[in-house]
């Protein structure tokens, strides 16, 4: 969903130390970096606390955005790394409140998405490849991101971004194939069970 006119002009005041342009710019903004958030954090309430620390890195970084790329695609990068943090660090938030019980195979809707995660989960398995590998594909395959708006947001060559994106969807299947050989075939497939949306993750 683009964001609303006038965005950018926001974004450059902002990024210019205009006070005033920064908080217009945050309440605007809100509605998609929560939306976003919630692409990778299924529970409202999870991705709120993304949304919050997203927007939290927005205000303190903003003075970096030099334009070099548009400003929904610099807003989306920031977004699905404050996301994956976000996740980390209630998954960190549950093992010490378990006692390091490894987090439950079924879900339970009293929990947040975190505890109710399979292993499977695609923040869990993002977790397991390099940055940027994960990096790269969370910005196509859960943002949607062109690969040419990735390669000017990572000021890397399209070649490189469609290399990180083609591995990390590589070790992602061989992370998923080892995961279900450890575990019986259950009945049918979790909600929490992660699945690229693009028929390439062969999910």
């Amino acid at each position: 969903m683009p964001l609303p006119d006038g965005t950018d002009e926001l974004a450059r005041s902002a990024a210019r130390g205009d006070r005033e342009a920064l908080d217009a710019l945050l309440a605007t903004v809100r509605p998609e970096v929560l939306r976003q958030c919630a692409r990778l954090l299924p529970h409202r309430q999870d991705a709120e606390e993304a949304c919050q620390d997203a927007l939290l890195a927005l205000a303190h970084g903003i003075t970096g955005f030099e334009g070099r790329s548009s400003f929904d695609t610099w807003l989306y990068r920031i977004t699905a790394n404050r996301a994956r943090s976000t996740y980390r660090t209630l998954r960190r938030r549950w093992q010490r409140e378990a006692g390091g019980v490894p987090l439950p195979d079924r879900p339970d809707p009293r929990r947040t998405s975190v505890v109710a995660g399979t292993r499977l989960d695609l923040l869990d398995a993002l977790d397991a490849v390099p940055p940027d590998l994960a990096e790269a594909v969370t910005l196509r395959d859960v943002l949607g991101l062109s690969y040419r708006e990735i390669a000017g947001l990572l000021d890397v060559p399209e070649g490189t971004v469609k290399s990180r994106i083609h591995e990390a969807r590589r070790q992602l299947r061989g992370r998923r194939a080892r995961a279900q050989r450890r575990r019986p075939r259950a009945s049918g497939r979790s909600a929490t069970t992660w699945c690229s949306p693009r028929p390439s993750w062969h999910c």
